[in-house]
């Protein structure tokens, strides 16, 4: 049965997208595609407000995330964790063999600005990987007050996962000064799994060319010497690419700026809506996620029964998250989504648990 997704991901598609993934193969050593990627490209700089290398590499965020590691990690790295999916980047750091340190925050609050510079200020770490909008939780970090700290630690890489907040808020790569920005389609880019975006920066890509081990299918050389080439090392996800064409259209043509204004509007209303039901917001207030609510069961619902009884109406709802599942639920609001789709999935909420009206 097909189900609306209300989970953080991946999110519905519109039909416009799913078209132009049907559109005719060509291959990607010709021309066309040049032309293709080259458009996709130039269209991203002007989403993530940066002059320099964008990159498209076919996997989920997970496999960049493990390349920037790769790449960009020499000395020692500063992991920031603040929830199951930054845990998971710092287990990922140590298995790819590198020395790091997991500087962790109870599951709800947001990284700190003084908590990034207490770190690097010891001098041990010669770059750091946060994650801007926690899924797990549904807390989004400070970015630009911790991107000030950054700027006192020029010799530190600063390496962002933006995967489900990029397009959703506007985040200036290049103001912040990130190294490498990450991120996945199929959360506020609102595309099917199996793209991932990424920058890197010049000082990246020279850390990047004096790194031993850093493997083929992420290493940041051979995707710049592509790059110029307006191409990938390899076989790129040619059907995910049209598909990213088409929803860079799409998004200039509703622009930038209403398209932050509505992912605002629509997290205020649903988290209206939560709270004025009786549940609590899981995140320390101020932090919030504008693409995701994830909200505290205050009212002890049988919420796997819910999550069951919406499915069977096409729906499809979380429940919560690792440790904390079963203590809260997430609901996302992001991509495409638009007041309509929320009321259609509330109305259904209440017409199974009528005590939610």
């Amino acid at each position: 049965m097909y189900k609306k997704l209300f989970i953080p991901g991946p999110v519905p598609v519109h039909p416009d997208i799913l078209a132009a993934m049907a559109t005719p193969m060509i291959g990607h050593r010709m021309k066309e595609y040049a032309e293709l990627h080259g458009r996709i490209t130039s269209g991203l700089k002007k989403v993530l407000f940066t002059q320099g290398k964008v990159f498209l590499a076919t996997s989920s965020a997970f496999g960049v995330m493990e390349g920037a590691i790769r790449n960009l990690v020499g000395t020692r790295c500063a992991n920031f964790c603040n929830g199951a999916f930054s845990d998971k980047w710092h287990d990922v750091t140590l298995r790819c063999g590198k020395q790091a340190d997991a500087f962790r925050f109870e599951w709800g609050r947001p990284v700190t600005p003084e908590a990034v510079e207490q770190a690097l200020s010891t001098g041990k770490y010669d770059s750091m990987t946060m994650i801007h909008n926690e899924t797990s939780t549904g807390v989004m970090s400070p970015l630009p007050e911790i991107a000030a700290v950054m700027r006192k630690f020029p010799d530190v890489m600063f390496i962002v996962d933006t995967v489900s907040s990029m397009s959703a808020l506007k985040v200036p790569v290049d103001e912040l000064g990130i190294d490498s920005c990450i991120f996945g389609v199929q959360k506020a880019f609102a595309l099917p799994p199996g793209l991932t975006v990424f920058t890197a920066s010049e000082k990246a890509l020279r850390r990047a060319a004096g790194m031993e081990g850093r493997g083929y299918y992420f290493d940041f050389t051979e995707f710049a010497a592509n790059d110029a080439k307006d191409n990938t090392p390899s076989t790129p996800c040619i059907s995910l690419i049209y598909a990213m064409d088409r929803q860079l259209e799409r998004m200039f043509a509703e622009g930038l700026e209403a398209r932050w204004a509505r992912h605002r509007d629509l997290a205020d209303f649903v988290r209206g809506w939560v709270t004025s039901r009786g549940f609590e917001l899981f995140p320390e207030p101020g932090s919030c996620s504008l693409t995701l609510t994830c909200a505290r069961n205050s009212r002890g619902i049988d919420l796997a029964a819910l999550k069951k009884r919406l499915g069977e109406v096409g729906f499809a709802f979380d429940d919560g998250y690792g440790k904390i599942k079963g203590q809260t639920f997430r609901i996302a609001h992001m991509g495409d989504m638009i007041r309509a789709d929320l009321d259609e999935l509330f109305a259904a909420m209440i017409a199974i648990m009528p005590e939610l009206a």
